[in-house]
């Protein structure tokens, strides 16, 4: 399945780009497939790779690799998604979190999001569904965006506890801490956001109850809309993962056990913007990245509940996916496990 990303937070890059004076739509065309117009579009979703390739370019063209952060700090209530109208018309911060974390789906498919209070602590985690998905520049923007609105519409004195950071200490690292307010580390397994759990009964100043009743029909709605459109594709996933170690997976076979044609379920996937050969290789790569890295399974085993008829062509194909081994990625992965 072929994860999207809100076309708001699309156009909110190529807004910030434009007051920068580096604007360049014909490029921002070719590497979104959209124009201005449909990224204007309050439904429209961007696939999430095009979505990042404009974060590198944003990089390249500003000549700042901290752009994901500086960006993430400007405030502009007027280009703000549904979401965002959501979140700062709640009653309190903590009804706000409990939405965001519901409804992230409709702000990045890629990127799994999830809140949890230990103690006197509530923290948000932002994980990346596989390693190709995850984009430092919009891992940043969003960290920037949720303190820097938050700040903004509720209350400027909130600091946070601590945060890690699921990339390597960057160049600009320094500008972490006067964002968050704490302590921040880097190369963690997810990123995570701390805060006080006392800060989840701030009330939200100038909330218009309205407003976030007519936006949460809207969003609701889309989100309905979402989950219809995308049930179908999960359905042929589950297929494809229980018919993965079998000698080949038939398009015919599936297709019967969905009681129609070929050409319907070619079709209909592709109103999914998925092709079926597509399919089946996500469903091979995610499968792959979770039975190395797990390490209960020999990589000659990995390769039968594959479907690769080799232990040496399965290796071919990982290092496609990854740029790695298997056995490297297995190293590297539990060499992290330990250093935790």
């Amino acid at each position: 399945m072929t994860p999207l990303v809100a076309a708001s937070s699309t156009l909110a890059l190529v807004h910030y780009l434009h007051r920068r004076g580096v604007l360049d739509n014909q490029r921002v065309q070719q590497l979104t497939g959209l124009d201005m117009a449909a990224l204007e579009d309050p439904d429209r979703r961007v696939p999430a790779k095009a979505h990042y390739r404009l974060w590198d370019y944003a990089e390249r063209v500003t000549g700042d690799p901290a752009v994901g952060l500086k960006a993430g700090q400007v405030i502009d209530p007027e280009r703000m998604g549904l979401v965002g109208h959501v979140f700062f018309n709640c009653d309190t911060l903590g009804e706000a979190v409990i939405q965001y974390v519901r409804l992230h789906r409709l702000i990045n498919e890629s990127v799994i999001l999830s809140f949890e209070q230990t103690g006197d602590l509530a923290i948000l985690c932002w994980q990346a569904d596989s390693p190709e998905h995850y984009c430092r520049q919009d891992m940043d923007r969003t960290l920037a965006a949720a303190l820097s609105r938050t700040r903004h519409f509720i209350h400027p004195g909130l600091q946070a506890e601590w945060a890690e950071i699921a990339h390597p200490r960057p160049q600009y690292a320094d500008q972490y801490e006067k964002l968050v307010g704490g302590p921040v580390t880097f190369g963690a397994s997810t990123t995570r956001l701390a805060f006080n759990s006392r800060h989840l009964d701030h009330p939200i100043p100038n909330r218009n109850p309205y407003v976030y009743s007519a936006v949460l029909r809207q969003v609701n709605g889309l989100l309905a809309r979402l989950q219809t459109r995308r049930s179908f594709s999960r359905k042929i996933r589950r297929l494809i993962s229980r018919q993965m170690s079998t000698d080949r997976i038939d398009a015919d076979t599936l297709a019967k056990q969905c009681h129609m044609s070929r050409q319907t379920l070619y079709r209909r996937l592709k109103k999914e913007g998925l092709g079926f050969h597509e399919l089946v290789e996500q469903v091979r790569k995610d499968k792959a990245l979770r039975y190395v890295a797990s390490d209960h399974y020999a990589l000659g085993e990995i390769a039968f509940l594959l479907g690769f008829s080799e232990l040496s062509a399965f290796s071919r194909a990982f290092k496609r996916w990854t740029g790695m081994a298997p056995a490297q990625y297995r190293a590297q992965h539990l060499t992290r496990e330990t250093d935790k």
